[in-house]
């Protein structure tokens, strides 16, 4: 043990822990610096402002600065079709060469949306219906129905449109309402062994109101039907109703007879 404390005290063991020392210190200055230059520590290039450019202008700048990209869509009422509206990583933050840039686009072709049924509803009613479809009220016009600001029809391009047709979102519905000065009754139509659609027509035209359609029967095709009872029914001592009336058919499978109404 005296020999060990002896050594201690000797230049040779001074020499060898100051080489020890410095071995130890060059090593971690040695990996230091290696992870500084393996991941580029402290440099970057800063990503550029892409919100409200067109997508094409983004990637060159983008391709430009040697960024790699990917890009969602996303429908926006809005903005310009093929507008960046969202980036990631944000503008001015540094990172390094490859890193990939996500990319927010607005879709260049707009969804599809189902028509709305507007024609029991009101003026007011219709503009908030097609507000939750992604739709927008184009011209308004009116026609004389005793119903005032009534929807009446629904034209897209210029067409008569009807609920359930697919346009594209953000479409402009033109609405046909009546004017509150339509005369107050109006005549009863026969419907008895008319096609149920022709039957519908007859009805709008007429100024009344679709009521409960009943099915008598065993209905095997929806496209083949045929009205056998109607309520109110023309007869010699009624004949004219109220404007809007509720007509209630009853239809059965089949199709419209040769024989005239009687």
């Amino acid at each position: 043990m005296s020999k060990f404390w002896a050594y201690l005290k000797t230049k040779q063991f001074r020499i060898t822990l100051v080489l020890a020392v410095c071995s130890v210190f060059v090593v971690v200055l040695v990996v230091f610096f290696s992870l500084g230059f393996y991941t580029r520590h402290g440099s970057g290039i800063p990503v550029p402002q892409l919100k409200g450019l067109q997508v094409e202008k983004a990637i060159s700048l983008l391709n430009d600065q040697g960024f790699e990209y990917k890009i969602d869509s996303v429908y926006v009422n809005d903005h310009p079709p093929g507008t960046v509206v969202e980036q990631d990583p944000d503008a001015g933050t540094s990172v390094k060469e490859n890193r990939t840039i996500y990319l927010t686009v607005v879709t260049r072709v707009a969804p599809p949306v189902s028509m709305p049924d507007l024609e029991p509803l009101t003026y007011r009613e219709a503009v908030a219906t097609l507000a939750n479809y992604g739709l927008k009220v184009g011209d308004t016009t009116y026609k004389s129905d005793i119903a005032r600001d009534r929807i009446l029809a629904m034209r897209f391009g210029g067409q008569d449109i009807k609920a359930g047709t697919k346009i594209p979102k953000g479409s402009r519905i033109d609405l046909v309402l009546g004017n509150g000065e339509g005369a107050s009754e109006v005549d009863i139509p026969n419907l008895i062994n008319q096609d149920l659609d022709a039957a519908k027509f007859v009805i709008k035209q007429g100024g009344l109101t679709l009521g409960v359609i009943t099915y008598q029967g065993p209905i095997t095709d929806s496209t083949s039907l045929v009205v056998v009872a109607q309520s109110p029914m023309k007869t010699d001592s009624l004949s004219k109703a109220s404007n809007g009336t509720r007509i209630n058919l009853t239809v059965s499978q089949g199709k419209k007879s040769d024989v005239p109404n009687q």
